[in-house]
């Protein structure tokens, strides 16, 4: 996907254009820059509930959302604008698209996130790792006050606190500042500085949350549009705008685009819905032709054939039969020829035979 293209800026653009199409409420310049917010009510966030279309929305494309959100964060030419335009994403899902059970994912979401700085597999930068850490606890921050469960708003407020203390440069504010002090190394035995797993179990449990998933690790999922690359990308989608912006500056050319909105989104993704049946269909025709015996499938093939050949013939004797002569038609009762004639008047000539 070219979201995760390595070109930063181009990731940058693809998060801008994925932030137009979710916000339904202009709540994005209200999140500009990550920051951990003391009071998250002081913003007036607008929001409707959650809509039977959102929720079937992300239960077909959330895992897609989740994992390039996971992945964007692992590239290792990310900038600030990067890690503010992906805290964004996470503000603004929480915000348009967030039930009990996205808001679950996203919590597995950005533990998993943490776990990318603590556990450091990719060999990322101090600075990204860093990073990483302030956007987690950014996101968190702000989750925890838009769900107001307190045990868990305590949980996410101590952590921070005592990371403002001992480790400043895990909190946006400093690593996200020009000439902050990068530490050398990571203290990974630390646990009063990371926002740890059964914590929130603990503080969510009661609250209509499950907590069984919360305690499986995040794993980002392929699914088989990332692999076939069949499905359109939200870039995919908004390309054709930007190919058709005007560019030559020509007084006689007048180039219209067309709004994309966040239900013609869906709308173009569950169009897809029909080359996964059209996949479905071939994928059933090859297994048939791989187990059916060969004497069943020539039999089928035959019944097809003869029920083809009694249409044509029908169709066939329809349109050739010669038309009924003065002289009658012959028709043959008990063995004897017997003949009826048609009354002239009752017969049909062409209009050129009519005197």
């Amino acid at each position: 996907s070219i979201s995760l293209t390595e070109d930063s800026e181009l990731r940058q653009l693809v998060l801008e254009i994925l932030h137009n199409l979710i916000d339904r409420h202009d709540n994005r310049a209200k999140l500009r820059g990550i920051r951990i917010i003391p009071d998250v009510s002081d913003l007036k966030i607008k929001r409707d509930k959650i809509s039977r279309q959102d929720v079937s929305f992300m239960k077909k494309h959330g895992q897609q959302l989740y994992r390039h959100v996971y992945l964007g964060c692992k590239e290792d030419d990310n900038v600030q604008k990067n890690f503010e335009l992906l805290y964004t994403s996470l503000a603004l899902i929480t915000i348009e698209l967030a039930n009990e059970e996205v808001v679950t994912d996203l919590i597995r979401l950005a533990i998993a996130l943490q776990d990318i700085a603590i556990l450091n597999e990719d060999n990322l930068p101090m600075f990204n790792r860093c990073s990483i850490m302030g956007l987690v606890a950014a996101y968190l921050n702000f989750l925890s006050q838009m769900i107001a469960i307190p045990a868990f708003c305590q949980h996410i407020s101590k952590v921070i606190e005592t990371r403002t203390v001992e480790a400043p440069y895990f909190l946006p504010e400093t690593i996200l500042r020009d000439k902050c002090s990068i530490p050398l190394n990571f203290d990974k035995d630390d646990k009063s500085l990371f926002f740890l797993t059964h914590k929130i179990v603990e503080s969510l449990g009661g609250s209509g949350y499950s907590v069984e998933r919360l305690s499986v690790p995040y794993v980002p999922q392929v699914t088989d549009e990332d692999r076939l690359s069949r499905r359109k990308s939200i870039v995919d989608t908004v390309s054709i705008q930007v190919d058709i912006l005007p560019g030559n500056g020509a007084e006689d050319k007048v180039n219209s685009t067309e709004e994309i909105t966040f239900e013609a989104l869906k709308k173009a993704i569950d169009n897809t819905g029909l080359e996964e049946q059209e996949k479905e269909k071939r994928r059933l025709v090859i297994e048939k032709f791989q187990k059916a015996p060969f004497e069943e499938i020539a039999a089928q093939c035959e019944t097809k054939a003869n029920l083809l050949h009694d249409r044509l013939a029908q169709i066939l004797e329809l349109t050739i039969r010669p038309p009924p002569s003065p002289s009658g038609t012959l028709t043959i009762t008990a063995g004897c020829p017997h003949y009826q004639s048609v009354p002239v008047h009752e017969m049909k000539f062409p209009d050129l035979c009519v005197y």
